[in-house]
């Protein structure tokens, strides 16, 4: 199983060109599966709607959540289906199976003036200049902390302040930012970059401080300690600066369609997530606006 699993991970990177992380996902989800197998002495191409059953029960026993079964339900169902269309199977028993029911959460962002308070943590120091655009460039474009990670130097606009995103599955975008994020970048190319590369060459915007491209797990890093430096209590991942930057366009009136063009979703319906966190602002100025809505 571990040749042909190694096959499909090759055809999600090469042909459908699946983020890094969803192959690392897909690859978690699909070697537990066939340890599961392994264990219980089955043969990954004839088992039956009972095995799937079992290994599902089995994610719910040792405490996994319903939305990381369900990504483990679709990372074999595309498996299954590659096995089919590859005629190696002739049917996918994944497609009997149903998701799990999940609980709606919010996603969680951030006030402005706790924005502020990590801006206010950072030196002149050409690290800090690096974070400083960091957290402007998170903010002003919504992008994806493996988008900004994978930023290069040919793909930013410096007339128009564009740049030139590759999202999920390589899809292309143009992604915009404002006069704080032009001054943050200025700064950083003129008075950091060089320092930090220190003689070196590199094609990616973000470098740390050996030089070399600045990872997505250092920009998480980077943001851990920002926001432990701020003593901000809430939850801030790079993420969550998404979750901010979409919650900020529609509460002044952004429509929806646009900021899901803005954040590259494919379906409107994953941006429509944000409409209940403005609706939450909308609820709140009510009540404390409306002189008969609370006695």
């Amino acid at each position: 199983m571990k040749d042909i699993i190694n096959e499909f991970l090759d055809y999600i990177a090469y042909e459908k060109k699946y983020s890094n992380n969803t192959e690392i996902n897909y690859e978690i989800d699909l070697y537990r599966f066939a340890e599961f197998l392994k264990i219980n002495h089955k043969n990954y191409l004839k088992i039956k709607y009972e095995d799937v059953s079992n290994f599902i029960m089995s994610l719910q026993k040792s405490g996994y959540k319903s939305t990381s079964i369900n990504r483990a339900i679709s990372t074999l169902r595309s498996f299954y289906t590659y096995l089919e269309k590859e005629k190696i199977i002739t049917s996918n028993p994944f497609n009997l199976v149903s998701n799990l029911k999940t609980d709606k959460r919010l996603p969680n962002y951030f006030k402005y003036n706790e924005y502020l308070e990590m801006i206010n943590t950072l030196s002149d120091s050409p690290l800090d200049i690096r974070n400083r655009l960091i957290l402007e460039l998170l903010l002003a474009t919504g992008m994806r902390v493996s988008e900004l990670s994978s930023v290069k130097m040919d793909a930013i606009d410096f007339n128009n302040n564009e740049i030139k995103v590759h999202g999920k599955g390589g899809k292309e975008r143009i992604v915009y930012y404002g006069s704080y994020a032009k001054d943050a970048l200025d700064n950083y190319l003129h008075n950091s970059r060089n320092i930090l590369l220190n003689g070196k060459n590199c094609e990616f915007l973000l470098v740390n401080n050996n030089g070399n491209p600045l990872t997505s797990r250092g920009i998480r890093l980077i943001i851990e300690n920002i926001v432990k430096k701020a003593s901000i209590s809430s939850k801030v991942t790079p993420h969550t600066f998404r979750h901010t930057f979409a919650t900020m366009l529609l509460n002044e009136g952004c429509n929806i369609k646009s900021v899901q063009e803005l954040l590259g979703h494919a379906s409107l319906g994953t941006t429509g997530i944000y409409t209940h966190l403005t609706n939450e602002e909308v609820r709140k100025v009510y009540l404390n606006a409306h002189p008969r809505a609370k006695k």
